[in-house]
């Protein structure tokens, strides 16, 4: 597939977590597929939790 933004370039498909993301080289755009972003908005509040903190006894 062409870059939508270059019309020259095409996009490079790379693999993150098990989520497919299509980039432009040229001008660095990112191409996301319908629920791609909320796997990775998910997975990364996932671990940007803090673990919870014990009291002190």
């Amino acid at each position: 597939m062409q870059c939508p933004v270059c019309t020259t370039q095409a996009l490079v498909m790379s693999e993150r977590q098990g989520i497919e993301i299509d980039y432009c080289p040229q001008c660095r755009g990112v191409w996301l597929d319908r629920g791609e972003l909320d796997k990775i908005i998910e997975r990364s509040a996932g671990a940007a939790a803090p673990a919870p903190v014990q009291a002190a006894a």
